[in-house]
């Protein structure tokens, strides 16, 4: 099937990759958004032909509808522009690709124009997942998700009458490029060997939550709302080779796993065309060269992100945008060397420790503790 795509984030690592897909598969590009990557824009819509492109930073946005005068194509800038890429009539697909708690209000409004939301902002189901799956319900949105893990999952799923076959999602983990290390061996690593993922090419910012495994706690805790699964039903392996991408495990003991290469353009792929399968550009996995495939559990004393995220999973409430929002200042500040790779979990610790819960939250409850949690990480810096 065909589709329309409105492209939130077209200059990540998800977005880069989902116009390739796009190119490959004949589907139209109706909208793209970036953040300040105005020469990426510029190519990206002289290839694509979109009606809409839209940079979040106004600068960025005046020097773009420069350089795109020649095209007739509408540039945008601010959260205004976002929403309206998001909500773009000629879209009937929105892939949400922006980085963090930004993505959460484009989100939500695809989601009330009724249309397919290929997800791949895990931010916005931690944070708000209750309040997100119950709008999509009432709007009749779809929303299928991009994360491998979650994609995995959702592809197994397709192999049970209904949610009460399962009996747990098991969800993997590659265990990062710090993987069996101690916590001294932690407090000397630098950024440069944190961004060293060893089987994954991904933005600065999920690389550095795969290092301390925040990504697979945000995962566990985005697979809570988006399968309505109590977090006593999920478990997180480490699966170091990164074939089998998540597995579901149903009442009768039976185990469906999805194996594929380390490539991104499968679950892209497959959130766009669901649920018809079609030829794309994904590398083929190659049984006959794969390596053994082995399973242990997660370090969850020496790898303090990932426990601090299992302990939001059971507390709920705006922990889990406390959680988030701490986190994401953290790893700006490790990304600009002004903290050290473990201050990142100590940190996010802090700001729990401080900011108080909201249980059964609203949209601003969800802003305000999120916008808390960073302040918090601030001041523990100043």
């Amino acid at each position: 099937m065909k589709r329309t795509l409105s492209v939130l984030g077209s200059s990540g690592s998800i977005g880069r990759q989902t116009l390739k897909v796009a190119e490959a598969c004949g589907h139209d590009v109706a909208a793209i958004t970036v953040n300040r990557s105005v020469e990426l824009a510029e190519d990206q819509v002289r290839r694509f032909r979109p009606r809409l492109a839209v940079a979040a930073d106004e600068e960025a946005a005046a020097a773009l509808r420069i350089r795109l005068a020649d095209t007739g194509v509408k540039v945008l800038s601010g959260r205004e522009g976002l929403l309206e890429a998001a909500a773009l009539p000629e879209a009937d697909t929105v892939v949400a690709a922006i980085v963090g708690v930004a993505g959460l209000l484009p989100t939500l409004t695809a989601i009330d124009c009724g249309k397919r939301v290929a997800l791949a902002n895990k931010e916005t189901l931690v944070c708000a997942g209750e309040l997100v799956m119950a709008r999509a319900g009432e709007r009749g949105a779809e929303i299928v998700p991009v994360d491998s893990e979650h994609s995995a999952i959702f592809q197994c799923l397709q192999g049970c009458q209904s949610r009460g076959e399962v009996r747990r999602l098991i969800i993997t983990a590659s265990g990062g490029p710090f993987y069996g290390k101690s916590c001294k061996e932690l407090s000397l690593v630098k950024k440069e060997q944190a961004l060293r993922h060893p089987n994954w090419s991904m933005g600065a910012k999920i690389t550095i939550d795969s290092a301390t495994l925040m990504n697979k706690g945000l995962e566990f805790i985005e697979a809570m709302r988006l399968y309505s699964m109590p977090p006593e039903r999920i478990q997180i392996v480490v699966h170091r080779e990164s074939i089998v991408h998540s597995l579901v495990e149903f009442a009768d003991g039976a185990i469906l796993a999805q194996l594929g290469s380390a490539d991104m353009c499968l679950p892209i792929q497959y959130a766009l065309t669901w649920p018809e399968r079609t030829p794309g550009p994904a590398k083929p996995l190659d049984l006959l060269s794969c390596p053994p495939l082995t399973f242990q559990a997660p370090d969850t004393e020496t790898f303090r992100c990932l426990r601090l995220a299992l302990e939001c999973a059971d507390r709920g409430g705006t922990s889990t945008a406390v959680l988030n929002g701490a986190n994401e200042a953290a790893v700006a500040l490790f990304l600009e060397d002004k903290i050290s790779f473990l201050d990142i979990a100590r940190l996010v610790e802090a700001a729990l420790d401080r900011v108080p819960v909201k249980d059964n939250p609203g949209l601003n409850d969800i802003f305000e503790a999120d916008r808390a949690a960073r302040e918090a990480v601030y001041q523990s810096v100043r």
